[in-house]
């Protein structure tokens, strides 16, 4: 029977990751997801993995970059002013085709906000982030489970897209405890077959070189190009999510993360009054789970996107839907958490019985 323990998200993720066969960790302290750093420092001082607490984000995201150059599962953490400070390095590493892991436990903003538990980086997470033309693949947890379970899958998509690959958690997941079963015997990082491009010493092999850039004319066009069809692949055969009492739904409640959870007491609620409402819920945000969401909208007439922010996610499902429904809205910016009853009232407004 597989152990459980109860747990801090935020220490979920540190087992996960470690479970994973991951030995580097490079970061810096930032409130809400310190308790990350803190246990990864004592986890892997025993388990003879690299601990590194940088003088800066900036420093931890190009660190990462090395490890993964070299051929090692490395990850790092932050919280959102951090991740903005990532942000040249994870173009640097998605330039170079590198896989990383970068966890986001999600604070409220704009600008150093507070420490409260927000959605409002999404359009960082889902476009990409920094500059030029790329994106990164993104998870949405929305319990301790998926923060034990999620880096595992989080690694592997990286190392088959050679892409960096991005938990968005927010604080109230980080923070809460719950039950986490160690669900997957732990990895052990000398199993993982070598990478192709790992900078590993070249006596016995050809050379190897690993950037994010060419000045050749066209080359780096030519780079972009083929990164696209990277990001189509990506599309097509990754979109991941959960759908609950959606087959009969006149509404369809649209929620990640911590909203996710909220959302699913409100469906709950609005199923014992006679309403026929489910629940879709995205695992990855990037890609996007479209194709599910343009099927349901030839039958489902009304959405309603719940999230912890002034609406990001919104658009697309927007765009996923092609106005073909109703898109209701129900938002909590800077450090709100609506409440099931929230959501219940607005569903009742929106299939007519509410005020």
């Amino acid at each position: 029977m597989a152990e459980k323990r109860l747990m801090y998200g935020n220490h979920a993720v540190v087992e996960g990751v470690i479970a994973a066969g991951c030995r580097f960790f490079a970061g810096y302290p930032i409130t809400p997801q310190n308790e990350i750093p803190e246990l990864m420092s004592i986890r892997m001082n025993a388990i003879g993995g690299v601990f590194i607490q940088t003088e800066s984000e900036i420093a931890a995201i190009n660190m990462l970059f090395g490890a993964a150059a070299a051929g090692k599962r490395a990850m790092t953490s932050s919280s959102s002013p951090g991740i903005s400070l990532m942000q040249e390095g994870i173009s640097y590493i998605a330039g170079a085709d590198m896989p990383v892991l970068v966890v986001n436990v999600i604070r409220g903003g704009p600008g150093l906000g507070n420490i409260a538990p927000a959605q409002s980086d999404y359009y960082q997470a889902t476009r990409g982030g920094g500059h030029g033309d790329y994106f990164t693949i993104t998870l949405a947890p929305n319990s301790g489970q998926d923060l034990f379970e999620f880096p595992k899958l989080a690694f592997e998509l990286a190392e088959k897209y050679r892409n960096p690959a991005l938990i968005l958690a927010d604080g109230l997941l980080g923070q809460m405890m719950e039950p986490v079963e160690f669900s997957y015997e732990p990895i052990d990082p000398k199993s993982l077959p070598e990478k192709e491009w790992a900078l590993s010493g070249c006596k016995n092999r050809e050379r190897r070189v690993v950037r994010s850039y060419d000045l050749k004319p066209g080359k780096l066009e030519e780079w972009n190009w083929r990164r696209l069809k990277k990001y189509e692949a990506i599309k097509k055969n990754e979109q991941r999510f959960e759908a609950i009492d959606c087959d009969d739904a006149d509404l369809v409640v649209v929620a990640y993360g911590t909203c996710s959870r909220v959302s699913g007491a409100a469906v709950r609620m609005a199923r014992v009054k006679g309403l026929k409402v489910g629940l879709l819920r995205p695992i990855t945000l990037w890609p996007f789970p479209t194709d599910v969401l343009r099927d349901m909208s030839q039958r489902v007439e009304n959405f309603l996107v719940v999230e912890m922010s002034c609406g990001q996610m919104i658009d697309d499902v927007k765009l996923a839907t092609e106005c073909r429904s109703k898109i209701h809205f129900h938002g909590r910016p800077g450090g709100g958490v609506p409440t099931p009853p929230e959501v219940f009232t607005k569903i009742e407004q929106a299939l007519g019985g509410g005020r």
